[in-house]
Order: structure tokens, then C-alpha cells, then sequence
């Protein structure tokens, strides 16, 4: 036995390899065998581990490695403390129990609402059955919450509690039932559905080949009857047609078998029961009547229903994969490694803590509006519990401030250092690390054109990103030292320095990549009723093939068997099974294409029911992005005439006063000041819900709404916004020469542009015969002259979030189904009440979004596209539902009969699925 302690490993790995990535491998002595230690033979086996090619001493330690990297479990040689000797494959149950490790846990496992949830690829999963089956059988298991299976891509998503619970016994129960799930990885899941491809694949070509040499004997044997041939010649045809059978009905066909088994172990049925029945039966009486020289053989039959079978099955299940994996482009793939240069988990820290406490102050203000709101879904109302505050949506003056400061302190502790260095002649390495290793506090430069990995704060002095993924708008995006990096977003300028404030999975890509697989694991009612129509279906079949058997022996018992397989295949519902999940597959995968992803399993079905619609305003119908539309120069001031000159300087100190905030209005000032010198300022404060106070040249200005900036709640100043046609405003005014009141200087008007395809999209609604409500918390009567504008039915400004809720459960109680469109956070309520929800969603609003679906190229007129394509889904499923229900009626009283021999009702089944398939994916040009 040779051991290798760590220690030896750790002085000797420099000979075995140079520049590794991965710290704390223990590596073997030079000419060692890297799984158990013992010296390499010449020439030495090998196998590719973490990436490498490892040289192994035997066959044995070879297969091995290679069964545990198969097994996902590559961990094991990164969490190993030394090398034994001993080390060989884990048994099943200690391979799972590996998943339950922390490190392992922590790349597909994530908190939400205090549960766990885990996202899983499934392997041979063949029908609605299929998915029912594993569902049915979690369900019985203590501590689960809620299991979802999707057959279309071959993908589940289990929600448990983890104290009753461990990952690796949901595993294991998953591999009981003949099933087989891994942690999901899109690079190896498409690797598996590769892999099972093939398999079919071969398959498939087996059963072609034995099919027509079996088909090729069964002519001679049919001819013969009419050509008086020996009886011997008879036999020996019979007995080749056995030769060439067997292999298809014993590698071809086991997918059938092992599956049929399965179900029945679980003491359930799936499709495959009553074809491997149907299957079992014809073989075997032929096998008897091979054997004993009387009766019929049907190996001919046998070999082409399974050729049938699975070439519908693999044309079937290429579709199903093309349309499973039209969306994954729409999420960036996080690089494999990044560039870490230093870390500062203190400042890291520091930044989480003052973000946590405007969370809980933001949580403290709503919470008053939530307790009103009553018969909300509050089951997963956020796609993640992030136990890390999010940064962009606490973001305030006061972390702006800080992030400054970290930024600050660390360009000067890195200009100190690189003199330093320079002064030493020292050349600073670079330190390459996994994506996944990727800690919060980690301190990484982004190279120029690459995807930015997590969410962070930018430390150097500038940076240009694009956002376009996210928000739809293909402008740069100019970030200056401390402000956030979004995680999906692209570095399009110089290479810049980032603090690293989130996990790579808890970014905003990561949080969409949950999103979706959320959608798609989730089953609508249409989708349950249609599984559970399927298994009422299969279990009658069962019963009707028995009866059919009985009758048929009664009248002609040389035809029982072969009547009673033609109902079983014939009438197998296969595409009932397939006729809704491949259609709302399809449609999902369209609509991302639009940029409308759902979140919901539920959306597409009740899209296709709206009656009404209902919009929020700022944000939503507008940009919410506020443009200066008019300085208004007022009388009681020194300044009598309004030139241009007067308003440059006024719009200065206006813009001087709101440097460093965050509010939108403050953007706008300060975006049309971008031209003018601004004057400094001193002791600049923020008033929360009134505005900003400030010191310029010995002046005390003040720059907000009227009754902050003239100090007087009972002022008699009118502003005017219909006239100016704004929808905001804001009062800049002073004080001098020691004087308590406030004179007014100016008034700057701010209009919220409507977006470009608003108008087009709410004609198109109207002509559907929908009906558009404005929901607006904007008090100004520019709002209801807004709406006007754009031809909407109804509208109603000035409403709280409880107010929004009362309106949306007036229409519902009038018999209405409504959509309504917010921005995401701030109409969280009303959003939850709705029949179903969409935001138009920025990089800021995804983290604690409650709808059912997002818009994420910022263009609203996806909603028509969506209402478009669920319509022509629902369309699309009632006449798969029609069909499979028609052909499986009408293929019955003949199939009983005996007019449809077994290949033949092989043939009806395969086309019947076929017709489901493909007349689902005509969605694609929806």
C-alpha cells in the first residue's frame, strides 16, 4: 500500500504539473498513479480529470476516475486529503451522499423563502407518465415542499426542507424508480441529452436493420403458404427471422422494458406498460410457435413496431430538445475563469451591512400597504431568498457615498503597492480562479470585451458597459469610481477593477437563468388535467386489452393475442401525453425570443383569457426617466427678464445642489447641466420626501418640492403642469442676508416621455377587444391627460398601492380577468392581485420582482406578441387535445376487430405523436 501525505504531495506536485489553478490539489509523486499512488507502468494508463489528462497504473484505477468524473463527483480528488491506495469507486449510496458536502451543495443548491431548492437534469424521462411518476413518489417523502418535473426538457426543480431532508436521499429515491438526476450544469446537461441521443440513435439503426431482414424472411415465409413450401425450409426461415429479431428486441427495445418496469416496481402505469406488454407477448408466442412448429410467428411485426417506435420517439425528442434549448442563449454562460487580484471582505462587508439596513428601512415603510392587501399569493412572491441585500435596489446616497470612499482607498493602497514593485523589480502574477470559487469581497479585473461575472462596485476610475441583455437599451453606459457593475453586462472599454458584492449565482443572470428554469418546471391546470387524462387513459387500455383478449379467444383464439396487441399499441396515448407541454414549451421559448420571459407556470394559459389591462405609468407607459422641459423664471425674485444667460445660471446651481444623488430627478438636472460649470458647494444635505439644502458662495439654496423649498406647507404657489404639459416639478429657492423665509427663484418642469410603441400597442389591445386602464400613484392631472392622449378606456391617478389592489379586485369581481403592468417593486401588491402580472423590468427591479412574467428588452410591445402567441398556443392545444382524442376513439373499434395488424398500429401511434409534435412547433413562427 502507498500512501502520499499531503505534505509530500504538496513539495513534489511542481514535477507532476506547472501553473495549476485549482489550490489545494493533492498531486502524487512524479511517475504515480494520480488516483491511488502507486508507481505508473510504461506506457501508463490515463484518464482526463479536472480538465487534464492523469496518468493512472491500471485498468482499474483508470475506470475508476473515469466512473467518478461520469458521476460528477470530480470533488472528491479536490476535497481529498491524501492518496490511498484504497480509493475506488464510491458505492451508490456514498456517491450521492457526496452531493450533501457544502462545497459540492453550494453549485445548484439555493435558499428560498427558508426552504432549499435544487435544479436537476433527469434522464430517461419518456412521457407525462414519466414525470407524474417521480413527482407522485417525492411528494411521499417528509420535508418535501414541492416537486416539478418538465418532460420537454428533461429538467426538475425540488423545493425541500433541508433539516428533514438531505439532497443525496432525493437522489437516491429519484434512482429507485429507475430514473437518473444530477445537479443541473447546461454545459453538462446538454452533454447528457447528447450522449442519450446517440444512444437512440444506435438503437434506432439496430431496429432498422433487423427490421427489414426480419421483414425480408416474413415475404418468404407469407409466399410460401401459397407455394406449398417444406415444412423444414419453414422452420429454418422462422428460425433466422428469431436470429436477426432478438438483437432489436433485446438492445433496441430495453428502453421500452426498463421503463415499463419501473412504473410497475412504483405499482404505477406509463405509456410504456401496455407497449412492452404488447411487445413481450408477440415474441414470445412466436418464440412458442418457432419452437413447437405450430402456430403464427410475427418476429417481422415485433422489429418493426420497436423501428417504429423509436424512430417517432427520436424525431419526437430531437424536437422536443431544439425547442428546450432556444432560450439558453438568452442567458450569458459565465466564464470559466476570471482574474483575481486581491480581496477586502471588510469593505465587502461594510457595503452588505448599509445595504441590509435600507432593505429592512424599505421593508418597515411597505409593510403598513402589504398587511392591507389580503388574498395574495405570498407562496414564492421572490424567485430567490438572497441571503445578500441587493445592491442596485438599496442603492442611496449615503452607499454611494461609502463605495466612493472603498474605491478611493483602494486605487491608493494599489498605486503605493505597484510603486513599490516596481521600485523591488517585482512582476505582480496573475492569480487565474473558477468562476464558482468566486468570493463576495473578492477583488477581479475585467479584461476589455468580456461578460462581467457577478454584481459588484466599479474601483477604478471609469468604465463603459452595456446593459442591453438586461434593459433592452443598446446605448453605452458610462460608470464612474464606485458606482454598481451589473453581473451579465458587458465591459466594452479599457480593462477596469471591480469589488466583487454578490455570488456568480446570486447575480442578475443567475437570478434570470432561476426565473426561467422556474417557469418551465411549473405545470399549468391545462397541462395537470392532460397528464392526468393520460394515466385515466393507460390504466383503461389495460382493462379494454384484457376484455378484447377474452372475447377474441372465445370466437377465434388464433387472433386473441394478435387483436389484443394491436389495442394496446393502437391506442397507447402518446400524444395526448405530449399534446400540451411541447406547445407551451414551444411558446415559452418564442416569447423569450421577444424578450417576455415568464416566471410563472400558470402566465401563458391565463394570458389567453385577459379581458382587461392594466397599467402603471412612470416606468411603465413612460421611460421613467424624467426630461427638463422648461425653466419657468419666477417674479418675486431679483430677476426680472428670463434670458437665456439667468437660466444657465440657475439650472447650475440646481444641478451643483444634486450631484451625488441618486433620484431621477436629480439625473435629469444634471444631464442638462452637463455643458455649464457648476459651482461648489458646502454643507450639502438630503431631506428625506423634500429634496437637498446647500451653501453656494454664501447663499443657502434649497431645491425641491414647493413646500419644502419655501418652508411653508400653507404657501399659495401655483404650478401650473397641464399648461407646461409636465408631469413633475421641482422649486429652486434661497436665502440671504440672514433672513428666516425662503424667496422662490425658479421652477424647472419635467416631462416622462411616452414610450415610442406605447400608442401602437394599446390599439392593437383595443382592437382585440381588450380593455386599458391607467393605475397611476401620480397625483398630477397630466397623468389623466396622458392617458387621454393615448386612448385608453379608463384612468385613475393620485391612487396608493391599496387603492391599485381596490380597483384591480372591482374588475375581477365583474367577471374580468386582468393583466396588470408595473414596474416590478414598487407595485408588488397590486401586481400579486392581478390574474396575472408583467414588469418592464430594468437591471434594478429583477432581484425582488413578484410577477408572473418580464419584460426584458425594455419594449413594451411585447405584451401584443404575448397575447399573440398564447393565444395561438391555447389554439394549438385544443386541436392537439382534439386529434389524439379522435384518432385514439377511432383506432379503437377497429384495432379490436382485428382489422389493424401490430405494425400497423405501430405506424398510427408513431404519426399520431408526430402530428402532435410538429403541429406544436408551428408556434416557432408565431
Amino acid at each position: 500500500m502507498s500512501n502520499v501525505p499531503s505534505s509530500m504531495a504538496s513539495t513534489t506536485s511542481q514535477h507532476y504539473e506547472d501553473n495549476s489553478i485549482i489550490e489545494g490539489l493533492v498531486l502524487p509523486l512524479a511517475g504515480h498513479c494520480f488516483h491511488c499512488g502507486d508507481p505508473v507502468p510504461q506506457p501508463p494508463f490515463h484518464a482526463k480529470i479536472l480538465g487534464k489528462p492523469r496518468e493512472m497504473c491500471c485498468m482499474g484505477c483508470q475506470l475508476a476516475s473515469q466512473s467518478i468524473v461520469e458521476a460528477g463527483l470530480e470533488q472528491y480528488y479536490l476535497d481529498r486529503s491524501e492518496i490511498n491506495r484504497t480509493a475506488s469507486l464510491p458505492t451508490q449510496l456514498t456517491r450521492l451522499e457526496a452531493y450533501d458536502h457544502d462545497e459540492i451543495k453550494s453549485q445548484f443548491v439555493y435558499a428560498q423563502d427558508g426552504l432549499s431548492v435544487a435544479e436537476l437534469s433527469v434522464n430517461n424521462l419518456r412521457c407525462a407518465a414519466c414525470t407524474w411518476l417521480i413527482e407522485s413518489r417525492l411528494d411521499e417523502l417528509d420535508g418535501i415542499s414541492k416537486c416539478q418535473v418538465n418532460l420537454t426538457n428533461q429538467r426538475m426543480r425540488v423545493i425541500w426542507n433541508e433539516d428533514k431532508l438531505p439532497i443525496s436521499r432525493i437522489l437516491a429515491v429519484i434512482n429507485e424508480i429507475g430514473y437518473e438526476a444530477k445537479p443541473y450544469r447546461q454545459d453538462t446537461h446538454e452533454a447528457m441529452l447528447a450522449r442519450h441521443n446517440n444512444q437512440m440513435l444506435i438503437r434506432l439503426g439496430i431496429a432498422a436493420l433487423g427490421s427489414m431482414q426480419a421483414m425480408m424472411y416474413a415475404v418468404a415465409i407469407y409466399f410460401g403458404e401459397y407455394s406449398d413450401m417444406l415444412i423444414f425450409q419453414r422452420d429454418f426461415l422462422r428460425w433466422v427471422s428469431l436470429f436477426v429479431s432478438t438483437p432489436v428486441f433485446f438492445y433496441a427495445g430495453i428502453p421500452f422494458f426498463t421503463s415499463a418496469w419501473s412504473a410497475i416496481r412504483a405499482r404505477q402505469v406509463n405509456m410504456d406498460v401496455p407497449v412492452s406488454i404488447a411487445l413481450i407477448v408477440t415474441f414470445f408466442a412466436s418464440l412458442y410457435a418457432t419452437i413447437t412448429g405450430q402456430g403464427e410467428t410475427y418476429y417481422d411485426s415485433v422489429s418493426m413496431f420497436i423501428f417504429f417506435l423509436l424512430a417517432g420517439r427520436y424525431i419526437e425528442h430531437n424536437a422536443r430538445l431544439k425547442a428546450a434549448t432556444m432560450a439558453n442563449d438568452l442567458v450569458v454562460v459565465e466564464p470559466v475563469l476570471v482574474q483575481k487580484i486581491a480581496e477586502d471582505k471588510e469593505a465587502a462587508e461594510l457595503i452588505l451591512q448599509q445595504l441590509k439596513k435600507n432593505e429592512i428601512e424599505k421593508t418597515a415603510e411597505n409593510e403598513d400597504v402589504s398587511n392591507q392587501v389580503s388574498n395574495l399569493d405570498t407562496n414564492e412572491a421572490s424567485p430567490s431568498a438572497n441571503p445578500t441585500p441587493n445592491f442596485m435596489q438599496s442603492m442611496d446616497a449615503n452607499v454611494h457615498q461609502l463605495t466612493s470612499k472603498i474605491a478611493q482607498d483602494w486605487q491608493r493602497t494599489r498605486t503605493q503597492k505597484s510603486a513599490i514593485s516596481t521600485t523591488a523589480g517585482e512582476a505582480k502574477e496573475k492569480q487565474m480562479v473558477t468562476a464558482h470559487s468566486l468570493q463576495v469581497g473578492d477583488i477581479i479585473l475585467v479584461e476589455a470585451g468580456s461578460e462581467i461575472i457577478s454584481d459588484g462596485i466599479l474601483l477604478s476610475q471609469t468604465a463603459t458597459v452595456s446593459q442591453s441583455l438586461l434593459t433592452g437599451e443598446g446605448d453605452l453606459i458610462i460608470k464612474s469610481q464606485g458606482d454598481y457593475i451589473v453581473g451579465g453586462a458587458q465591459n466594452d472599454s479599457q480593462p477596469f477593477e471591480m469589488l466583487v458584492t454578490a455570488l456568480p449565482a446570486d447575480s442578475q443572470m443567475g437570478l434570470i437563468d432561476r426565473l426561467m428554469n422556474r417557469a418551465m418546471s411549473e405545470k399549468p391546470k391545462l397541462a395537470q388535467q392532460a397528464d392526468k387524462l393520460a394515466r385515466w387513459f393507460v390504466a383503461r387500455i389495460l382493462v379494454l386489452s384484457v376484455l378484447v383478449f377474452i372475447g377474441w379467444y372465445i370466437v377465434d383464439p388464433s387472433q386473441a393475442i394478435w387483436a389484443t396487441v394491436a389495442v394496446l399499441v393502437a391506442t397507447c396515448p402518446c400524444a395526448l401525453s405530449l399534446a400540451t407541454p411541447i406547445a407551451l414549451t414551444v411558446a415559452t421559448n418564442r416569447l423569450a425570443s421577444y424578450g417576455f420571459l415568464t416566471t410563472r407556470g400558470h402566465t401563458l394559459q391565463t394570458l389567453a383569457e385577459i379581458t382587461h389591462v392594466a397599467f402603471d405609468k412612470t416606468g411603465t407607459l413612460t421611460y421613467g426617466k424624467p426630461n427638463l422641459l422648461n425653466i419657468e423664471l419666477l417674479k418675486d425674485n431679483d430677476i426680472a427678464t428670463a434670458t437665456d444667460e439667468q437660466k444657465d445660471r440657475l439650472l447650475a446651481i440646481a444641478a451643483a445642489l444634486e450631484v451625488g444623488s441618486r433620484h431621477p430627478i436629480a439625473h435629469a438636472l444634471l444631464t442638462a447641466a452637463y455643458q455649464l460649470h457648476l459651482p461648489s458647494t458646502q454643507a450639502l444635505q438630503h431631506y428625506p420626501a423634500g429634496g437637498v439644502e446647500a451653501m453656494i458662495d454664501g447663499v443657502l439654496y434649497r431645491i425641491g418640492h414647493v413646500d419644502f423649498a419655501l418652508n411653508d406647507a400653507d404657501n399659495d404657489m401655483v404650478i401650473d403642469l397641464v399648461s407646461q404639459r409636465a408631469s413633475s416639478a421641482v422649486v429652486l429657492s434661497c436665502q440671504q442676508n440672514d433672513s428666516v423665509t425662503w424667496q422662490a427663484l425658479a421652477c424647472f418642469y419635467f416631462n416622462d416621455k411616452v414610450r415610442d410603441s406605447a400608442k401602437a400597442m394599446l390599439d392593437t389591445l383595443k382592437e382585440l377587444g381588450i380593455e386599458t386602464v391607467m393605475l397611476t400613484g401620480d397625483p398630477s392631472p397630466q397623468a389623466l391627460v396622458l392617458a387621454e392622449s393615448l386612448g385608453m378606456h379608463s384612468a385613475y391617478n393620485g391612487l396608493s398601492p391599496t387603492d391599485k389592489v381596490t380597483h384591480i379586485q372591482k374588475l375581477q369581481a365583474e367577471g374580468g380577468v386582468v393583466l396588470m403592468v408595473g414596474d416590478g417593486i414598487n407595485d408588488a401588491p397590486v401586481l400579486a392581485a392581478a390574474d396575472v402580472s408583467t414588469s418592464i423590468a430594468g437591471a434594478a427591479d429583477l432581484a425582488q420582482v413578484s410577477s408572473d412574467s418580464i419584460i426584458l428588452n425594455g419594449q413594451i410591445d411585447a405584451i401584443t406578441a404575448a397575447k399573440r402567441i398564447s393565444d395561438k398556443a391555447e389554439r394549438i392545444i385544443k386541436q392537439n387535445f382534439r386529434w389524439a382524442l379522435i384518432y385514439n376513439g377511432s383506432v379503437l373499434i377497429p384495432a379490436a376487430l382485428g382489422y389493424v395488424p401490430p405494425w400497423l398500429a405501430a405506424i398510427g401511434m408513431s404519426l399520431s405523436s408526430l402530428f402532435v409534435v410538429l403541429n406544436a412547433l408551428r408556434l416557432k413562427r408565431a
